[in-house]
């Protein structure tokens, strides 16, 4: 016997698609098949399943193997370990619901440490931007039902949000919005002819790094000022053309990604992106959105917002929140080598940041919990595996225009597994009987 869940949310990317299916066991203990997901989504789920899969900590020994401890020892491990470094980090947090982000929010300050999440390596500069000058933004639903004019800037969502044109931008018909993608005018600005670029109206193929000019030669255009007759690899007249049907639309959407906020000007790009928003108000509706990628990596913001103020690169180490993106992020403070103890949950800097910030993670007392074996679990002291989020437990999480959601849990995790929030719990208690008894 099988029975069918409805209505789950897949905790993939920052789509957040709340639509999948899912069949399991009667009794609730095998995944058997997932519908409605995308390639990507449909392997989170199924990977849960793995008959290879890690269900206890690991510690690592000296001479490279791994031996096998309970959850408490674990806990005690961690919890030691936050106690006595003088400069901790807690780091990820972006695939992970929104009570295991708080409930790590307080180990940090109990523990003086620095805590950020992947922000620092992607949306980060976003942020920043947004801080300077705001965001016209919307939600993913106003896009479906009213957008004529969709902008993908500097991302690729054919591959890396596969279903968010078939479920908001491109393709679905929305109420003023009826006939879909003829309804719709698509512009993707990208050095590369990708996926998402061979479905455009019109690509502009900006020279790598010069988006900024770009974005600049948009505001001259939508005024009808002078423009060069190339300008960032782009005819000026094809830039007047792109102008024209932006303000020609009734309701338009940028989408932006890491292509501008990890390029040359970074925040400054986001400005110029958000200046070209504002502008195109004067002439119609137009919103800006950041392609968010881990499935909570906005809630994680918004839980480092509630309770420090700020959204990442948190700084505790003085008993109070610093914020100084550049000294108080993960990748300067490795590299620099001020951190004495890290703990790693819900992301893999192994396997994204640079050799340089490895290696530290490798030489210092350091955590990682994860379901997964990944390069991050393979260079920390401790590998604390944990019960699929999205999957094997609920929680609330953020999708990328800032609407929180619940996910449901539709299946059970292996027995005696713990979920994020209960095993950093148990951190939290236990760092407390250390600082009181200290």
């Amino acid at each position: 016997m099988t029975k069918t869940i409805t209505d789950v949310i897949c905790p993939f990317c920052g789509t957040l698609c709340d639509d999948i299916e899912v069949i399991v066991s009667d009794d609730g203990k095998k995944l058997l098949e997932v519908n409605n997901a995308c390639v990507i989504g449909t392997e989170k789920f199924l990977h849960s399943q793995s008959s290879d899969r890690i269900t206890r900590p690991r510690m690592h020994q000296e001479d490279g193997s791994w031996k096998e401890i309970s959850y408490d020892e674990a806990v005690e491990y961690t919890a030691q370990m936050l106690a006595k470094a003088r400069k901790p980090l807690l780091f990820g947090w972006s695939s992970t619901n929104c009570e295991a982000q708080s409930v790590g929010n307080e180990i940090a300050e109990m523990s003086r440490a620095c805590c950020d999440n992947t922000a620092a390596t992607c949306h980060g500069t976003s942020l920043i931007a947004i801080q300077d000058v705001g965001l016209p933004s919307c939600t993913l639903g106003e896009i479906k039902n009213r957008a004529d004019r969709i902008i993908f800037w500097g991302c690729n969502p054919a591959h890396a949000h596969p279903r968010h044109m078939s479920r908001y931008s491109i393709f679905p018909r929305g109420f003023f919005t009826g006939k879909g993608q003829m309804s719709r005018k698509l512009i993707v600005v990208d050095p590369r002819v990708t996926d998402t670029a061979k479905m455009a109206d019109m690509h502009l193929q900006v020279e790598q790094g010069k988006d900024y000019e770009l974005l600049d030669a948009l505001r001259v255009a939508f005024k009808g000022e002078w423009l060069p007759d190339v300008v960032a690899g782009i005819p000026g007249e094809k830039i007047r053309e792109a102008a024209d049907v932006m303000k020609s639309g009734r309701f338009g959407i940028i989408f932006f990604g890491m292509g501008v906020t990890q390029t040359l000007g970074k925040n400054h790009n986001i400005d110029a992106a958000i200046a070209v928003t504002k502008d195109l108000n004067e002439y119609t509706k137009f919103s800006i959105m950041p392609m968010r990628g881990h499935y909570n990596v906005t809630g994680s913001g918004e839980v480092f917002a509630w309770q420090f103020g700020f959204p990442y690169a948190v700084d505790l180490t003085r008993g109070f929140a610093r914020y100084n993106p550049g000294d108080t992020s993960t990748i300067d403070l490795l590299t620099r080598g001020e951190i004495d103890a890290m703990l790693t949950i819900g992301s893999d800097p192994g396997a994204h940041f640079p050799i340089s910030a490895v290696k530290p993670i490798a030489k210092m007392p350091s955590v990682c919990i994860d379901p997964h074996l990944t390069p991050t679990s393979g260079v920390s002291k401790l590998h604390v595996p944990v019960a699929f989020n999205g999957v094997e437990t609920g929680g609330n999480c953020y999708r990328m225009d800032n609407v929180p959601i619940d996910c449901r849990k539709v299946v059970e995790p292996p027995e005696g597994m713990l979920t994020d929030e209960e095993f950093l719990i148990k951190v939290r208690d236990r760092l407390k009987q250390l600082k009181e008894a200290a």
